[in-house]
């Protein structure tokens, strides 16, 4: 898989700051058993790898604009194309030393996402894909689930925490969404649970309330996949409003309208 020029920069920039992570992870573990914690050390370990990928990214692209949950927002000289960055999704699994986050770099083009990364170094899974060139990981080639039958199928989604306002409309959609499938799960990365449902091991995801970096990257690595990807209410827009819903085509119009109510 030969990607283009700008693909290639995100997998360097994605690969390069995965090392400087696994190496504070390791340290993370050993942390578990003190009374301070980890918490201040993986603040620095997200600051730390966000700034590789900024270096990476905005040395070899210097006009591009820039959108990363710790650094904020920069217009480009190029209007037309940003980066969208999340350099450490599934931080509270990262903190209490459990192996499932990511990296997750989208590149943006006239509001379009044309290209996504998303990289689990703990487990050394490349994920990636460009508008019209198809899903991999690592070097094979990624399909949605084939599976049609919603109780043979199992989702993933985030459930709200710490006294978030959404938690009455997550627990309505797990009540529709349980009696008729084969489980749910919510293991803590949005960006890695779209890249599962890309790689059919999940057959489906949904959440609210994402932020443009939780998602961008994971959503055209769905669509290169072969998976439908919609906001949940027909009105909304994706990135904007941080709500997917997602699924392999035999079982999407069944699994959203189970989600929409």
């Amino acid at each position: 898989m030969v990607g283009s020029a700008n693909l290639n920069i995100m997998i360097k920039a994605a690969r390069k700051a995965g090392r400087s992570l696994v190496k504070d992870f390791r340290e993370v573990e050993n942390l578990q058993v003190s009374v301070k914690g980890a918490g201040d050390f993986v603040s620095r370990a997200d600051l730390n790898a966000e700034k590789v990928l900024k270096t990476e990214l905005m040395g070899a692209r210097p006009t591009y604009g820039w959108l990363a949950e710790e650094g904020g927002e920069e217009e480009g000289q190029d209007p037309t194309r940003r980066w969208i960055v999340d350099p450490l999704d599934g931080t509270t699994n990262f903190l209490h030393g459990l192996p499932h986050w990511a990296i997750s770099i989208a590149l943006e083009h006239k509001g379009q996402i044309v290209a996504g990364v998303v990289f689990d170094p703990a487990k050394d899974e490349m994920f990636f894909a460009e508008k019209g060139a198809g899903a991999w990981m690592n070097e094979s080639r990624l399909r949605v689930s084939g599976r049609q039958k919603m109780i043979e199928s199992i989702f993933a989604t985030g459930l709200p925490f710490g006294g978030r306002s959404d938690l009455p409309e997550t627990l309505k959609d797990l009540g529709r969404l349980l009696p008729v499938c084969a489980g749910v799960r919510r293991w803590g990365s949005a960006a890695l649970d779209l890249a599962y449902v890309a790689a059919g091991r999940y057959d489906g995801f949904w959440e609210r309330r994402l932020q443009p970096w939780d998602l961008a990257a994971g959503m055209v690595i769905v669509k290169e996949a072969g998976g439908l990807v919609e906001p949940i209410r027909p009105e909304a827009d994706i990135v904007g409003n941080g709500e997917i819903v997602c699924a392999n085509e035999a079982i999407f119009t069944t699994f959203a309208k189970t989600i929409r109510g």
